[in-house]
């Protein structure tokens, strides 16, 4: 009988551990936790000007001056685009996380749900590295191919106080 039980304590911890989120990604998570501005959107390793339509959403320039607002506790947030005549404002809700690709940099992933955070993208979503992170800045980057060319999409964000 003690060894049934010693056997189940250990897989329970076994389990446990095996979920947990690493101390680095627990750190990133709290660091993103709060309101974003996305200043910005560039692009490396292109000639001549882009114009591209974002996480199958809107224009790129409907993204600048977007705010963002990540919650740990839940993992839930949003983003919310501005009116305009080329974008169709409003909120879009995310359930969202940061991971650790054993060969890349950290990632945030989010996809799309509803206000009842309801999967509405089929379990599809978005995986953008995480270049740089500080308690005031964020720049998160997403390799795309144009013409079967590679592009990166640079993303530079600023926390709000």
């Amino acid at each position: 009988m003690k060894t049934s039980q010693l056997l189940a304590i250990l897989v329970l911890l076994v389990t446990i551990t095996s979920c947990s989120v690493s101390k680095s990604a627990r750190t990133q998570r709290n660091i993103i936790s709060g309101t974003w501005i996305l200043d910005n959107i560039d692009y490396e390793n292109n000639e001549g000007a882009f114009s591209s339509v974002i996480f199958g959403d809107a224009k790129d320039l409907c993204f600048e001056g977007s705010n963002w607002y990540f919650r740990d506790n839940n993992s839930t947030g949003r983003y919310t685009i501005k009116q305009g005549s080329l974008c169709q404002g409003g909120d879009r809700f995310i359930r969202w996380s940061v991971v650790e690709p054993a060969d890349r940099v950290s990632q945030l992933q989010f996809k799309f749900i509803d206000e009842k955070r309801k999967d509405v993208s089929g379990g599809f979503g978005y995986r953008l590295d995480i270049a740089n992170l500080t308690e005031t800045e964020m720049t998160l980057k997403s390799n795309v191919s144009v013409d079967g060319e590679p592009i990166i999409i640079v993303y530079e964000f600023t926390k709000q106080q």
